[in-house]
């Protein structure tokens, strides 16, 4: 199975979640618009990714002759559920600049459990589960 597209995504996130974190660092409330319009941004690559992986990456390996690799698809898809959710709360409470602004401290906050989720799974991801994958 080709993953280059879902690594390719993990990219864009990952590089997302850095910027985010740089503008925060910079002053979340002068960056409030971009970093609203980042998160956006983000949320819709974030939502294209899981809706892949659910529709594509997990059934494959379902189907797929390595048991191992099957229950650790399950396994992250699964735990993905609660990560998703979250993420999916910070966005919906961050994608404005007005709410950056209002509340800097409780988005800078939010941004670093929430983002701090995403991105150790992801990198979990590149370094366990991709690979094992590739190796099929």
């Amino acid at each position: 199975m080709n993953i280059d597209k879902f690594k390719h995504q993990h990219v864009d996130i990952l590089g997302s979640i850095s910027t985010l974190r740089n503008l925060a660092h910079a002053g979340a409330a002068q960056h409030a618009t971009e970093i609203a319009r980042l998160i956006v941004a983000m949320s819709s690559t974030i939502k294209l990714h899981l809706a892949v992986e659910d529709r594509a990456l997990y059934p494959a390996l379902q189907r797929g002759t390595d048991v191992e690799l099957a229950r650790m698809g399950q396994r992250y898809q699964q735990e993905m559920g609660s990560i998703a959710r979250a993420y999916d709360a910070f966005s919906r409470r961050w994608n404005r600049p007005e709410s950056v602004r209002r509340d800097e401290g409780g988005f800078r906050d939010d941004a670093n459990r929430v983002l701090r989720m995403v991105h150790e799974r992801m990198q979990r991801e590149n370094r366990e589960f991709y690979p094992r994958i590739e190796a099929l």
